[in-house]
């Protein structure tokens, strides 16, 4: 651990019951991530709840990996603490306490809520990856884990299901990454593999002066592509769990897909302008998914597919 002395976790005050924690939770799931929470308005409130518990812990540990000031090796090694005493003693952070109920209910094993932390320590000192598959072993654990997570809120622990998951999971990062390759450059990360850029003949300075070159848009191109094909490996996923976890994971593939063609549509120049889809895609995207699980949940009677009367 890299914390000398006492360090005082952001974000909440401590001392707080266990409701008021979940409802802390849930506030800043709903302040910051607009998805994430219209995809929980569909589940039963008892599994709400435990969605912004998890959520809580993801966003505050990359926030201490990415926004906040001061020893952030230090909060991060202080964020494990109250890991550890989530599963031994009585946490302090009002995220953790809520947490705690979670993991006791759904019997939560530790191993990918390490990993988040130690994905965001090594974002502390590795900004560049030399090829592919570095990057998804990065993925592995800034990624990948928080699918986990979800299945086990879902009930499910199967391995197979877990593997799929993982597709999709380092699916929807690698499409944050091709999404924010200007702002990642802010804050000096470049995800997009050294390999693929000097392929494609890409400098950094391209990057830094946000050219978008012949050579950028045809390495996006490539890596767009790579992440489409592991969407695609991800989506049996859809048909293997049970309930609103199919909602829940459709949604979230439809919408990581629709990123996807947004960059291709922008002619993969994600340099001069931010692809992101607007309020009325995103509605449409919600019901294109609910009428489509509906279906999946309630097939047509034979004789009445698409082309029949």
């Amino acid at each position: 651990m890299s914390a000398t002395g006492p360090v005082t976790l952001p974000f909440a005050e401590s001392g707080t019951t266990i409701e008021e924690s979940f409802a802390a939770c849930e506030r800043l799931t709903r302040s910051h991530y607009e998805n994430f929470s219209v995809a929980t308005r569909l589940l039963p409130g008892d599994l709400q709840r435990h969605f912004f518990s998890i959520y809580a812990f993801c966003r505050g540990v990359d926030d201490l990996g990415d926004e906040v000031g001061g020893d952030r090796l230090a909060l991060l090694d202080a964020w494990e603490s109250e890991l550890e005493a989530v599963y031994s003693s009585t946490p302090s952070h009002p995220y953790f306490i809520a947490l705690q109920q979670t993991i006791r209910e759904f019997d939560i094993p530790k191993e990918p809520l390490l990993k988040l932390i130690e994905a965001n320590r090594r974002d502390q000192t590795i900004t560049r990856h030399s090829d592919f598959n570095e990057l998804l072993e990065y993925c592995e654990f800034s990624a990948n884990p928080v699918g986990s997570l979800v299945l086990y809120v879902f009930g499910h622990r199967e391995p197979e299901l877990h593997q799929l998951s993982d597709y999709t999971c380092t699916a929807l990062q690698l499409t944050n990454f091709w999404q924010d390759v200007a702002r990642d450059y802010e804050i000096g990360r470049i995800y997009i593999p050294r390999e693929t850029m000097e392929r494609f003949g890409v400098q950094e300075e391209d990057i830094k002066e946000k050219r978008a070159t012949t050579g950028f848009k045809a390495a996006l191109k490539f890596e767009v592509d790579r992440a489409r094909e592991l969407f695609r490996k991800g989506i049996p996923l859809i048909d293997r769990v049970h309930g609103k976890a199919r909602v829940d994971i459709a949604l979230f593939t439809a919408g990581g897909m629709a990123i996807l063609d947004k960059i291709e549509s922008q002619d993969y120049d994600v340099l001069t302008r931010r692809p992101a889809l607007s309020k009325r895609e995103k509605a449409m995207l919600f019901a294109k998914v609910q009428i489509r699980s509906k279906l999946r949940m309630h097939p047509l009677p034979a004789g009445r597919g698409r082309g029949r009367a």
